[in-house]
């Protein structure tokens, strides 16, 4: 592989839902098993360490980690040269639960995420987050990192290309929602539109299975800057992409259309950014 490209890997899980102990091992196991082919970023679901229909904070609580566990620096030790970002349920210092991602970059634990968008039932467990998302200067490049419906809201993509990251890497738990034949997912779709307007590659790991009668849509992709679908998750779960990360840097579309240099945001109101 050449030094210009970064091996980007996606391991699309089946977590059980309150079973911590196969949570770890399963993940674990995943994390170990990308860095043998070489991952220089690994991407993990959202909530990997504990499922997501969890039924109430009671069952919630004791399946929640503190981003001091044992388990995140497993992580980083299974893949000790690479990048790993995974989702996971946090018990913070002030005892809420939160929806969360754990950056680690060498075998650190450099930064936790905590959910800023809520969906639907998560508001009934979770306390949102709120700190803006990081965009991280890592081993392997700058990775900005969303969680799943935190995609649906382009001010958040935007700003995180904005704020200059070549990498977007989105745990994401898509329930499967009703599709025309032949129609990719919804979120799938808005996945490749952020990356394209924003010239972002975006690496979506999401998860398989079927959890207390939710159905998930295996949506797990990596995109290219041009927003076009680099890799899938193949029949074992695994969307491997080696991607120049460089290439997010410019946002040239022609020699005479800049998606950056082009903007507006005199006339976007209250939702332009500078």
């Amino acid at each position: 592989m050449s030094a210009a490209m970064t091996r980007v890997l996606c391991a699309q899980l089946a977590p059980r839902v309150a079973d911590p102990p196969y949570n770890r091992e399963l993940s674990v196991a995943a994390v170990r098993g990308a860095a043998a082919r070489g991952a220089e970023v690994i991407v993990l679901p959202e909530l990997a360490t504990s499922g997501y229909r969890l039924s109430s904070v009671a069952e919630a609580t004791p399946a929640a980690l503190r981003p001091s566990d044992p388990l995140l620096a497993e992580w980083g030790r299974a893949a000790p040269e690479a990048v790993v970002i995974g989702g996971f349920c946090e018990l913070g210092d002030d005892g809420r639960l939160y929806n969360s991602a754990a950056v680690l970059d060498r075998g650190e634990l450099v930064a936790v995420y905590r959910k800023t968008h809520l969906w639907d039932e998560e508001r009934l467990l979770f306390t949102p987050g709120a700190e803006a998302p990081p965009v991280l200067d890592t081993a392997h490049g700058r990775i900005g990192v969303l969680i799943c419906y935190d995609l649906e809201f382009p001010e958040l993509t935007r700003r995180l290309a904005l704020d200059g990251a070549e990498l977007l890497a989105a745990p994401t738990n898509w329930p499967r929602v009703p599709r025309p034949e032949r129609e990719r997912a919804p979120e799938v779709i808005i996945a490749m539109a952020a990356a394209r307007v924003n010239h972002l590659a975006i690496a979506c790991c999401d998860r398989s299975g079927s959890e207390r009668g939710t159905d998930w849509t295996e949506g797990t992709g990596i995109i290219g800057p041009d927003g076009w679908m680099r890799a899938e998750a193949d029949a074992e779960g695994i969307a491997c992409a080696d991607l120049d990360l460089r290439a997010s840097r410019d946002k040239r579309l022609t020699e005479h259309a800049d998606l950056f240099a082009d903007r507006r945001p005199e006339l976007y109101g209250p939702v332009a950014r500078d």
